[in-house]
């Protein structure tokens, strides 16, 4: 009797025809403005029991277990590719947005859940849990694919946020999780409050201390290794790769926020071996989109659009009160007291991008037994898609928009444009400037333009930042370290 390997090959040939063509489709679609991680949820979909490919697939764990990894490596490579000094502007607001920002969107979003899908506030709560933070799959690709130069501040804030809110959503989607399974099962016992800020603590700090220790001890590996280790940038990437999923397992084993201890260590490895990292990016470029690609087409595989219409329009209305009240007013709330501009805030309010981490959250009420779970599940879907349809298909347009871009460096005439026609060196005094444009001398005319222009934007300044003085606009050209070098002039 011979051997038959269609056990291997049949399920190769399929996965392997689902990433061809999402990727053939998301080269063509990106064309136009839609993203590939639109395309990869939107063919796994097709691909699945209601579409054409009429493939049965319902195993929840797999998936579970593969976007847990998948969203390991996505924050790996985010972390790697994340400069230090960006901390000097993103570290405060990113933090707000990551804990404050989660709990108010959660408790926004599960009011509407209340509502809309007539469900108890513990189950609402958590439908809230599971759809409240950003995404870094999501928010480190569409912002890098977008094709604009975001000011620091912005692009600092919305890439560290993605990458630090989600032990916040983990935390509060198995905190509800267990509210709701003691109520299903008549049980009035709860955690109390010391219980809840231990367990948070517990997240949080061991998620930072593991990740900074194994990030401080990889660099130095990094570094004796050198930058011609056999095998080059690619043995080196899958080295970092293997290295990070050992340090999220153990954190998530040990009790604390693997997500969170894989994204700092990329942070430490990225900067404290720049130089031995910055050949391994292309390859693990590769890592992650492989990541994503077999997350989206997983996920989407176990949607079942016939099921799914029947919440549709609830889901929908989930989704709208999240994008258009919920973030908005989490993102004012935390950043305002920052002093970040009402432009500013209504781009971050409107790129608070929804990816695979709602899918995947969705999944553990399944893997708990929580009653109504399919549900759950369901919005998060729809909240994903109608995320990645309306705001990641306008990330571009919205930036110019609101006018959170700066001037490439190489295009003059918009810098000009934006920056002014004239450059001065920041350490001019203001009494002098004022003198030769005519300007009215402000209090602190004792003061260089540079530490004048900082002091009265009271928050870290970055390139495009800009104060009015008179009939004159004075912006920030660029920096040197911490300090303002070069500010520019616009009359008139």
């Amino acid at each position: 009797m011979a051997l038959s390997l269609d056990f291997l090959t049949l399920p190769l040939l399929a996965a392997a025809a689902l990433v061809f063509i999402s990727v053939l489709a998301g080269v063509f679609s990106a064309r136009i403005g839609f993203s590939f991680l639109l395309v990869f949820l939107v063919v796994g979909t097709l691909a699945g029991v209601d579409g054409p490919g009429g493939l049965v697939f319902n195993d929840f764990r797999l998936s579970f277990w593969v976007g847990n990894v998948a969203l390991a490596v996505i924050l790996l490579d985010g972390g790697l590719r994340t400069n230090m000094s960006t901390f000097r502007t993103g570290l405060r607001p990113s933090l707000l947005l990551a804990t404050v920002g989660v709990v108010v969107c959660t408790a926004i979003t599960g009011a509407a859940a209340y509502w809309l899908l007539d469900l108890s506030w513990p189950l609402a709560l958590l439908v809230g849990a599971i759809v409240g933070s950003t995404d870094a799959a999501a928010v480190f690709s569409l912002l890098k694919s977008s094709g604009v130069q975001l000011n620091e501040r912005v692009a600092a804030t919305l890439e560290i946020e993605s990458g630090m809110n989600d032990p916040m959503a983990v935390y509060l989607t198995l905190t509800f999780i267990a509210i709701a399974l003691a109520v299903a099962g008549g049980s009035a016992e709860a955690m109390g409050a010391g219980d809840v800020l231990l367990s948070l603590l517990r997240q949080f700090g061991w998620g930072t201390l593991l990740g900074l220790g194994c990030g401080w001890g990889l660099a130095e590996l990094m570094k004796r290794l050198g930058r011609r280790a056999d095998g080059g940038g690619g043995i080196r990437a899958l080295l970092m790769v293997s290295g990070g999923l050992a340090v999220f397992a153990f954190t998530t084993w040990f009790g604390g926020s693997g997500f969170l201890a894989v994204y700092i260590m990329g942070v430490v490895v990225g900067n404290r071996a720049r130089r031995q990292v910055r050949p391994s990016l292309s390859a693990m470029d590769g890592y992650a989109w492989l990541s994503q690609a077999g997350m989206f087409l997983l996920l989407g595989l176990l949607v079942t659009p016939s099921g799914l219409l029947r919440t549709l329009w609830p889901a929908l209305g989930v989704s709208l009160v999240l994008m258009f009240v919920a973030r908005p007013i989490s993102v004012w709330l935390c950043l305002a007291p920052l002093r970040f501009s009402r432009r500013e805030m209504t781009f971050i309010s409107w790129v608070g991008l929804r990816g695979a981490v709602p899918i995947v959250l969705a999944v553990f009420p399944l893997m708990a037994g929580v009653p109504g779970a399919q549900t759950f599940f369901n919005v998060a879907f729809v909240v994903v898609l109608t995320s990645l349809l309306l705001q990641g298909s306008t990330i571009a347009w919205s930036a110019k928009r609101t006018g959170v871009t700066i001037p490439d460096p190489d295009d003059t005439e918009h810098a000009r444009l934006v920056l002014g026609d004239f450059v001065l060196d920041a350490s001019t005094p203001m009494e002098s400037l004022c003198a030769f444009y005519g300007l009215p001398v402000p209090d602190e005319s004792t003061q260089s333009v540079g530490d004048w222009l900082q002091s009265k934007l009271n928050r870290p300044p970055v390139p495009g930042d800009s104060v009015l003085l008179g009939s004159a606009e004075i912006s920030v050209r660029d920096m040197k370290g911490r300090r303002i070098g070069h500010v520019g002039i616009k009359l008139g």
